[in-house]
This record gives C-alpha cells, structure tokens and sequence, in this order.
C-alpha cells in the first residue's frame, strides 16, 4: 500500500514508518523543515516537506494513497500561549482528514489519545475496571488544554466519518520502547529513574504498552478496523500504578525505587508554584499544573475490542521497559550515574 504519515518524527510516528517500512509498504511522510529525524534513522521513505496547514504539501503527499495514518499532535501540559495548540490539533485535523478523503485515501487512521475515554471509577472496595472505547467522558476529565484539544479533534474526526470519510480512529494509551527521541513524559520518568532522580511516587497509574504495538495496531486499524470506530491501543495487563512501574523498573536494572509516596496536596501546591515561577519567566515548568491533575486518577483501560477485532500484538510491558531502558542507554541519553 501507498501510505500517507504526518507526525513521523515522533514517538509513534517514527515507529509506525518503520513498521510500514519492515511490511513493504511504500511510505510518504509528511516532515517540518526543523523536525527531529533521529527516530527514523535506518527507515525507507519520501520526505514531503511541510506542516499540517500547507494544503500543497498535503495534496503531494496523499495524491495516489491508499492510507492516511495522521498521528501529528502538539502535546504539551503547559503553555504560555495555548492557541497554537489547538489549531495543530484540531484545526490541523480537518485539514488532513479532509485532504485524505479528498484525495481518495480507502483508510483514513486518525490517532487519539485514551485521554478522550472515560475513566474507571473506585469500587466499594476501592478496585478500579478498566474501561473501554464507550466508557462516558465528563467535563472534570478534561484536565488540561492538551485533552481538551483532542477531545475537539476526535469530534472532527467524527464529523467527518459522518459525512462519508472512511476514519477509525485508534487511542493509544501510554507507549513504552525505543525511538522516544524528544523523550514522551513516560520516557522522562524512566531517565529520571536511571538518574536516581525520582525522590518519591505519586498514587497514580497507566497503561502501558509497547510502542511496537500501538505501531502495529495502526496498521491493523487500517487493514481491519470497522470504518467510524475507535481501538484503545494498550496492553490488557499493562494497567500498573506508577509504584509497580518503578518497581519492574528497579528489578530490570539493579536502581532502587523510591519508596516515599508524594502526598496530592503536595504534588499540586508545587505544580502551582512552578506555573506561577512560569508566568514570570515563559520556561515551562519541571511539574506542570495539567500533569499533576491527570495524576490524580487511575488512568487503566483495556484493549479488549482492540485485540479481537484487529488481533493487537500484546508485547509484554516488561519488555517494553526493558527494550526503553536498552535504547537510551545505547543513544547515550544515560549519563555514567545510570549505567550501572
């Protein structure tokens, strides 16, 4: 197949233009001047020079396509200005979904975030389920810019679907591997981890899965996913608090975990402080306000329909986090303290 990628220098991009690559598949990827072409080293595709406003760039890319995966996304927790923000990824969405549909894409793989699906809620026993793609969303989830604009852009996919445009969108949860070049705040927590610099945990949780994974499940989305659907993208025993996450990450690597859990008022009175520092200076904050909100919930999801409907891989996240740990170390982004 002929495939149309935006956002391929990024986590998922880059791995997905591999993925695509290693299948035979002829692949179109749709790069910034600027952008960060290290994850795609070693890959096999046409540069089409651009962004995901320039309607000539588009057109070059999708003309003759027979897939569109738009993966590109701004994902930020803080901002001085969030307007950008929201034109990349909702306006920036129509833009695209229309352009593939109008160049005759037969799959159009619009990548959300489980962000726009409803969260578990503590049983009487305080025991989470994880939820699914018709889990209800509320207005308290929306916690941060960054969700509200997915939330907006997934709409537009919707839309568009209910115009005819041929869209299933995919809704990766917490993706874990190599290629995390910038690196995803996942990723930051592990080198913060190497560098033994996590004083504490905070009560919260994901899940995880690898990124190969999610790369593969947007590939099966487009082979086999029900037009104007939605697939979780993560991983069914993959729903670990932070605390189990550090914990394999500590039996992975010999780096002892923390052991003192971070209170939530603690968490958020120095999320305020930071963003009030931020006000003043324009330098993002090291704990953004958004990210300690989000931290509040157990952000556990399952991949059922995912995994019988388009046969996800279910890659191990041990090995995920064995595979992260691997390549940063390799790409030099541990310094010596981590190495041992």
């Amino acid at each position: 197949m002929k495939c149309f990628v935006t956002g391929a220098s990024g986590f998922v991009g880059a791995n997905l233009v591999h993925a695509l690559h290693a299948q035979g598949h002829e692949v179109r990827a749709l790069l910034r001047p600027r952008a960060d072409r290290r994850g795609l080293a070693g890959s096999d595709f046409e540069e089409i020079p651009g962004d995901l406003h320039d309607e000539a760039a588009l057109w070059r890319g999708l003309r003759g396509c027979d897939w569109c995966f738009h993966v590109a996304a701004s994902y930020h927790l803080w901002l001085p200005d969030y307007a950008p923000m929201y034109r990349a990824n909702v306006e920036g969405t129509r833009a695209v979904l229309t352009a593939a549909w109008q160049a005759g894409c037969r799959r159009i793989v619009y990548t959300s975030t489980v962000g726009c699906i409803g969260l578990p809620k503590a049983d009487a026993q305080g025991r989470f389920t994880p939820t699914d793609e018709d889990a209800p969303v509320t207005g308290a989830q929306m916690t941060n810019h960054y969700k509200r604009s997915k939330w907006q852009a997934e709409q537009v996919a919707r839309e568009l679907y209910g115009q005819g445009a041929p869209v299933v969108i995919v809704n990766p949860s917490a993706p874990v591997g190599p290629r995390d070049v910038k690196p995803t705040p996942t990723g930051k927590v592990i080198l913060d981890f190497l560098h033994r610099a996590l004083p504490g945990y905070v009560d919260t949780g994901l899940n995880y899965v690898h990124v190969a994974d999610v790369a593969a499940g947007h590939i099966l989305a487009a082979e086999r996913g029900r037009v104007g659907e939605r697939y979780i993208l993560g991983h069914t025993d993959g729903n670990w608090t932070m605390k189990q996450m550090l914990d394999v990450l500590a039996g992975l690597t010999g780096v002892p975990a923390p052991t003192w859990r971070v209170p939530y008022w603690l968490a958020y009175t120095g999320a305020l402080a930071n963003e009030a520092l931020s006000a003043v200076t324009r330098k993002e904050p090291k704990a953004p306000l958004g990210g300690v909100r989000m931290a509040k919930y157990k952000m556990w999801f399952s991949p059922a329909k995912a995994v019988r409907e388009l046969g996800l891989p279910q890659t191990p996240p041990r090995e995920a986090l064995r595979e992260a740990v691997e390549w940063f170390r390799a790409k030099g982004y541990v310094k010596p303290s981590g190495l041992r």
